[in-house]
């Protein structure tokens, strides 16, 4: 019944765009927005998360991503290219890109702290440098669903759902923070929109980049895949596992999230 229903969306998105994959990733990247913006939307009924609902909510994300990374994008680009080696130098290159943002963009960390140059540390508030290590965060992200998209609509939206839904607490995870920071409400939310924007955005270029250029698609899965591991592996769950407490939880987050998206993928995709 659910894949009927996935394959039912996934006709009437290309019905109703005519065919043209660019107004599909329009919907799917205003889908994830959304989600981002609606989960941010909480900020207005509290100051204040529970440790673990900030913790269970980065596990739930670390687990779609990380089978997210394999089955809608890294395999798929195997498949595409009958070889390892385009994914592979995907693979590197998505994990150099991330690295170079997180090296050079200035951004705050819950754990970790301030990561990027020195020489920035003191100019940005801390509200902005939360929101742009959440917008590194997105970009993998809105970068997969583009390229899934690219690959196969179908996948595409299973991705774009999969992604939507762990999107809703990542918007409450930034918004919440800055509200108890700045003790206001409307600034967090938007905020919060905003890295939303910023994987809509990502959503648009993926895939117009690689319609336009389908040759390079085994390229793109591999980069999307890549950075999307980097993201989940170095920078989120060091943060989740933060407090010693809260393990079982984060543990049973991730785990939720990872059969969540496998069943998905599997099922649907």
């Amino acid at each position: 019944m659910l894949e009927n229903i996935i394959s039912s969306l996934s006709n009437y998105l290309l019905a109703i765009s005519n065919g043209n994959l660019m107004i599909v990733a329009f919907y799917a990247g205003f889908f994830v927005a959304l989600m981002t913006t609606l989960g941010s939307l909480l900020a207005i009924m509290s100051h204040k998360m529970p440790d673990w609902g900030v913790d269970f909510s980065l596990s739930f994300a670390a687990g779609v991503m990380i089978v997210a990374s394999f089955t809608s994008l890294i395999l798929p680009g195997i498949e595409v290219a009958e070889s390892f080696a385009p994914v592979g130098v995907g693979i590197l290159l998505g994990i150099a890109l991330i690295y170079a943002i997180d090296r050079f963009v200035p951004h705050e960390h819950l754990v970790k702290g301030y990561e990027g140059p020195e020489e920035l540390k003191n100019r940005l508030k801390v509200v902005w440098l939360i929101v742009l290590a959440v917008i590194i965060h997105n970009l993998p992200e809105g970068l997969a669903i583009g390229t899934s998209l690219a690959f196969d609509v179908k996948r595409g939206v299973v991705t774009a759902i999969a992604i939507g839904l762990q999107d809703f607490p990542e918007g409450t995870v930034v918004s919440l923070p800055l509200a108890t920071l700045q003790k206001k409400k409307l600034q967090p939310i938007l905020m919060g929109a905003l890295s939303g924007v910023a994987e809509w955005i990502m959503v648009l270029v993926g895939a117009f980049f690689f319609t336009l250029f389908h040759g390079f698609l085994p390229y793109g899965l591999g980069l999307a895949g890549g950075a999307m591991l980097y993201v989940t592996v170095k920078e989120m769950i060091p943060e989740i596992y933060r407090h010693e407490k809260n393990e079982l939880i984060v543990t049973a987050g991730f785990f939720i999230g990872f059969y969540i998206m496998l069943f998905l993928d599997s099922t649907l995709g």
